[in-house]
C-alpha cells in the first residue's frame, strides 16, 4: 500500500481540513459560552429589576400606611371604608386645601395615592381593602388594611421558567366580604397589611383622663 509522502500536497490538504475544524468547533464552543453569559446576564437584569420595582411597590404601600397616620382616627366608624377601592376604579377626588373632615381626607387620599401608584410603575394598578379575619368587627373597630399592587413586569411571552418564578407573586387574600383578592392574570404583585391608627383627644373636663376618638365615643382609660 502507498503511503503519503511527507510534505506532499495531499498531506498539506488533510492537515489544513483538520485546523479548519478544530477552528470552527472553537468557534461554536466560543459563541455558545458568550450566549450563556449573555443569557445569565439578562436573566440578573429582569431579577434585579423585579426587585426594583418591589420595593417601588412597598415604598408606596407604606406612603399610604404614612397618609393613615396622618388621618385622625383613620379607623374610626365612616372613615376607613373610605379607604377602600378596587381594581376598577379610580376614587373620588376631594379638595383638602381648606380643610375636610376625617372621611373627605380619606377619599382625597386613596385618589391620590391610586394615582402615583399608576404614575410609578409599569400598568400598575391597586386594591385597598379591609381584611377578612377582622369580618366579624364593628365597622369603627377594626385596625388592619389590605394593599394590593399589580404592575406588569414585560410584554414578552413567558416561558416555562418565568411561570415558575413569576409563582411566587401571584398573591391572593379576602376582603371582609368573603370575596378573593386575587394578582391579575400576567402581573407580578405585592401584598401588604397595614395597621390604621387613631388620634384622641384627652378629655379631662370631669378630671379623669378619657381620650375622645373621631367615632363618638368616649373611652375611659
Amino acid at each position: 500500500m502507498k503511503q503519503p509522502i511527507p510534505n506532499s500536497p495531499t498531506s498539506f490538504s488533510r492537515q489544513s481540513g483538520v485546523s479548519l475544524i478544530e477552528a470552527l468547533v472553537a468557534v461554536l464552543v466560543t459563541a455558545l459560552g458568550i450566549l450563556g453569559i449573555l443569557g445569565m446576564q439578562m436573566r440578573t437584569m429582569v431579577n434585579t429589576q423585579t426587585a426594583v420595582r418591589q420595593a417601588q411597590a412597598i415604598r408606596l404601600i407604606e406612603n399610604l400606611s404614612e397618609r393613615m397616620r396622618m388621618n385622625p382616627n383613620s379607623f374610626a366608624q365612616g372613615t376607613a371604608s373610605n379607604y377602600v377601592i378596587g381594581w376598577d376604579q379610580d376614587g373620588t377626588a376631594v379638595d383638602c386645601s381648606a380643610g375636610c373632615g376625617s372621611a373627605d381626607l380619606a377619599r382625597s387620599d386613596i385618589e391620590k395615592w391610586k394615582s402615583d401608584v399608576r404614575a410609578a410603575l409599569p400598568l400598575a394598578n391597586a386594591n385597598v381593602f379591609l381584611v377578612n379575619d377582622e369580618a366579624s368587627v364593628s365597622a369603627g373597630n377594626r385596625r388592619q388594611i389590605g394593599v394590593m399592587i399589580s404592575w406588569r413586569e414585560s410584554q414578552s411571552a413567558e416561558n416555562a421558567s418565568d411561570t415558575a418564578f413569576n409563582r411566587y407573586f401571584q398573591l391572593s387574600s379576602r376582603n371582609a366580604a368573603g370575596e378573593t383578592i386575587t394578582c391579575p392574570a400576567g402581573r407580578t404583585c405585592h401584598l401588604q397589611f397595614i395597621q390604621l391608627s387613631a388620634r384622641c383627644t384627652a378629655n379631662t373636663n370631669s378630671g379623669t383622663a378619657r381620650p375622645y376618638c373621631g367615632d363618638g365615643s368616649v373611652k375611659r382609660i
